[in-house]
């Protein structure tokens, strides 16, 4: 069995997954290997994401589990099976594995949203912005990396501009409008830009301004990823030691109630797009 140096969050996820299905069963990881006719070592390697599993395996493993819900099983079979070889390959071992792995789980998302506060969702930013934001990083990047951030951040936009692009929703506060992260002309033109990508037919975006009455949730910058079902969404929030994945189906559900309290008190897609105007104006 070929074992992996450096499992991806989407292998993870598999493998979480079936951990808690066996859990959810009442079994032991030696009760599902005898179940399965392998040794619990085997078991232990799927679980954590170092060793794959075949799609007889799986399924052998949900009907031991009395896991019923096809389509579920479905999507973790597509996980274990899928050998996409994307686009972030080229920047393994480059950049840090969180970048990798977040443009993994957009490719293969049914849909996104996003809520920001001080920063343009990435998905907006133009290349001066992302230039912007990357060069504020201490200790200071070198010219190299921090054009393989720009340039990796530019490509992950294939999501919502490619030939396949999702649905996509991002809710944006005044003051990540507001804020220069480059400079005026910057500024402007990253407004433009959204102005621009807000015409799609996949893209909404919302506004929160400054003047709305009895808003106290600026701490909940996230961004959510939708999985094939439910089950399998993600959302990821930043923190201080890099982006941190979120699959609990409590917390998950917490964060789509707090985004859809977010989304019913911002603007609409109507007054959005002119509330940018306006702001992009008085540059």
């Amino acid at each position: 069995m070929v074992t992996r140096r450096e499992p991806t969050a989407r292998q993870m996820r598999l493998a979480v997954e079936l951990r808690r299905l066996r859990e959810a069963a009442g079994l032991t990881a030696r009760q599902a290997a005898a179940l399965l006719g392998v040794n619990s070592v085997q078991i232990s390697q799927i679980e954590s994401g170092v060793s794959g599993v075949s799609e007889k395996r799986l399924r052998s493993l949900a009907a031991h589990y009395a896991c019923m819900d096809e389509a579920f099983i479905d999507a973790l079979v597509a996980m274990a099976t899928d050998r996409t070889g994307g686009w972030w390959e080229e920047y393994r071992r480059l950049l840090p594995s969180s970048f990798l792995d977040l443009a993994e789980l957009e490719y293969h998302a049914a849909h996104r949203v996003d809520l920001e506060f001080l920063h343009v969702p990435g998905l907006f930013q133009t290349e001066d912005y992302a230039r912007a934001v990357f060069s504020y990083g201490v200790p200071e990047l070198p010219a190299g990396d921090l054009e393989l951030r720009v340039r990796h951040r530019m490509q992950r936009k294939v999501v919502i501009e490619g030939p396949a692009p999702i649905p996509y929703e991002a809710v944006i506060h005044e003051a990540a409008l507001r804020i220069r992260v480059g400079d005026r002309s910057a500024t402007r033109a990253q407004l433009t830009r959204i102005l621009e990508l807000s015409d799609a037919d996949n893209v909404t975006v919302r506004v929160i301004p400054f003047d709305l009455d009895g808003f106290a949730g600026a701490w909940s910058a996230m961004m959510l990823a939708g999985g094939p079902v439910p089950r399998l969404d993600t959302a990821a929030r930043d923190a201080a030691h890099g982006t941190v994945f979120i699959d609990s189906e409590a917390q998950l559900g917490a964060l789509r109630t707090l985004f859809r309290k977010v989304e019913l008190a911002s603007l609409d897609p109507d007054r959005s797009r002119d509330f940018i105007h306006r702001v992009a104006k008085e540059l």
